[in-house]
């Protein structure tokens, strides 16, 4: 390693330089697999890379560039305007009449830049001036607008998994060049775990506490009680990707989910504070209030949705008010996570079964052929029924009196409960009344 080198993190000189040395990602780059059908067809297509942080996508991105040849630009959402984004456009337009090529743009955190920003880029990815590749940590439906969704193609990258990370641990233990090799450090089975454990999918978070470790260790063995004391070294400045990031951002859901308002306020008065970029506390809760809150209050969705507007309107530090009143609200709502766990559960039986097939009695005929088969035979339209429903069957065969969603008794919900147990007494009844004329 030359001396320049040397201030540069073990994170980024350990960035993997070939496909073989991305752990972790075997759903993308495995055989038959999409990145590696792109590959072998030799067409590079427009790319979101959605994942946690330190899972690979900028490394992804810089290596498909490189395998296509084609040249690229760098640059970060979070500190570009609108006036850089025409910047680069216009030299990739120029470049692509100029060579014939066009130019990769990778925008790290793209989830960051508004609608507008988003949409200067749709013209030049649908000529083809440029290839487009946008790294986020966000879910792209909520985050991408709509247009550029539709003209990319989204890759969600896992966070890494125990084994990825010991194979990367292993590769800078070993790595003369740009690792750790020639100090010959050693560290055993216990130690690996504690590394793996607090990285938490995250190869860079792995990799910064690799190297603390190793300036801090006497001889060639790194000890639990070296990477103790790295740990600690770690979690003194607050990192946006690190440990005390995840930690604050914790406390404050658990205090809201503890219905806890005097606690909340502290944890949020904390994060702002401390510099955290307060959109991303904005989505923190209006994932809350749909997880934690739920149908015991619907209002408190439509509350930290307007907070996040408000906040997006005002910036700070007029628009931190409205997060706070967020927080107040989400804080005393009564909670339900009842409709997330039956998501989840109807979730797991679509992984299981993602074929079963729709009933006919609700496909669509939407030709002659379609109704011959009996597409839309015996549907029953709620509508033209005196209880505007109907005892139709509208599950698939196999799952048929499927339970997911079963209301609880919290604010809202209660009413829910009601409604639901309402419709189901008057399909009991439209069934008897049609098993008794059979009778």
């Amino acid at each position: 390693m030359d001396e320049s080198a040397k201030h540069i993190p073990l994170a980024e000189r350990m960035r993997p330089r070939t496909f073989d040395r991305l752990y972790g990602q075997d759903h993308l780059l495995g055989q038959g697999k999409i990145l590696t059908q792109l590959i072998e067809a030799d067409r590079l297509v427009s790319l979101i890379f959605w994942g946690p942080p330190g899972s690979g996508k900028t490394t992804l991105a810089y290596m498909l560039a490189r395998h296509f040849d084609l040249p690229y630009t760098f640059f970060s959402a979070v500190l570009s305007g609108i006036k850089e984004v025409k910047e680069v456009m216009a030299s990739a337009e120029s470049h692509k009449r100029m060579y014939g090529k066009p130019m990769v743009i990778f925008i790290d955190e793209i989830h960051r830049f508004n609608k507008a920003q988003q949409g200067a880029f749709l013209p030049y990815v649908e000529r083809g001036d440029v290839v487009l590749f946008g790294s986020t940590t966000e879910n792209p439906s909520f985050e991408v607008i709509a247009a550029l969704l539709s003209r990319t193609k989204v890759l969600v990258l896992n966070p890494l998994t125990e084994k990825a990370l010991s194979q990367i641990i292993d590769d800078a233990l070993t790595d003369k060049e740009q690792g750790l090799g020639k100090l010959g450090l050693k560290l055993d089975e216990e130690v690996r775990k504690m590394l793996t454990d607090y990285a938490n999918g995250d190869a860079r978070r792995a990799l910064n506490t690799l190297e603390i470790a190793s300036n801090l260790v006497k001889g060639k063995t790194i000890t639990v009680e070296v990477v103790q004391e790295a740990l600690q070294k770690r979690i003194l400045l607050y990192d946006k990707d690190g440990e005390e990031h995840f930690n604050l951002i914790s406390a404050l859901h658990k205090s809201l989910r503890n219905s806890d308002v005097q606690a909340a306020l502290y944890w949020l008065a904390r994060m702002i504070y401390a510099g955290e970029d307060p959109l991303y506390i904005a989505r923190r809760l209006v994932r809350f209030a749909s997880e934690d809150v739920g149908l015991a209050d619907p209002q408190a969705l439509t509350v930290a949705l307007h907070a996040k507007e408000a906040y997006d309107f005002l910036g700070s530090p007029e628009g931190e008010l409205a997060l706070a009143e967020a927080v107040i609200y989400l804080g005393s709502a009564p909670k339900s996570n009842r409709g997330y766990v039956a998501f989840q559960k109807a979730v797991k039986d679509v992984e299981q079964s993602p074929q079963e097939p729709v009933p006919l009695q609700i496909r669509n005929p939407v030709t002659g052929l379609m109704k011959d088969i009996g597409y839309g035979k015996d549907y029953a339209y709620a509508h033209d029924f005196a209880f505007g429903t109907t005892d139709m069957e509208t599950f698939p065969d196999r799952l048929k009196g499927r339970i997911y969603y079963e209301p609880g008794g919290m604010g809202f919900e209660k009413d829910v409960k009601k409604r639901i147990e309402w419709w189901e007494s008057v399909k009991q009844k439209i069934r008897g009344e049609r098993e008794g004329k059979k009778g």
